[in-house]
């Protein structure tokens, strides 16, 4: 090989490798979970719509006291699910639609009763914060 087929080949290797950086690099961002939203003392954010969400949402679920889980009977997951989430006192801590089958929940350590209704059908959960992560899990 010459020298000008040399330069050649390296200007066309240059050309192509600058052409795959915008892939590469939408490919190595990673997915993060929506944003949180705030309703007085409680936050939290519902998704987990597709795997890489998914993936994201339940990999953040640690770093909540409560996270919640929403799913068909048959394992399928579930969105559209009113939620009532109400401290021992029986006021409400936090009201919400989730629009995804995983919410993830920041309220103050306590005992709480989360209620879920999907279809016409509420289904409840006593859970305590306050050490750790806790998951409750709704099946409908």
């Amino acid at each position: 090989m010459n020298r000008t087929s040399i330069q050649t080949l390296a200007r066309a290797m240059t050309v192509c490798a600058c052409a795959l950086v915008p892939w590469v690099a939408q490919a190595q961002t990673p997915v993060l979970a929506p944003s949180m939203k705030t309703l007085g003392a409680a936050r939290y954010v519902c998704g987990g719509v597709g795997s890489e969400e998914s993936a994201a949402m339940r990999g953040a679920m640690k770093d909540h006291p409560l996270s919640l889980l929403f799913a068909r009977a048959s394992g399928a997951y579930l969105a559209d699910v009113q939620v009532t989430v109400t401290d021992a006192q029986g006021s409400t801590a936090l009201s919400m639609r989730a629009d995804g089958p995983v919410c993830l929940v920041d309220l103050p350590a306590g005992r709480y009763t989360v209620a879920a209704a999907s279809e016409g059908v509420t289904k409840s959960q006593v859970v305590s914060l306050g050490n750790g992560s806790t998951v409750a899990d709704f099946r409908f």
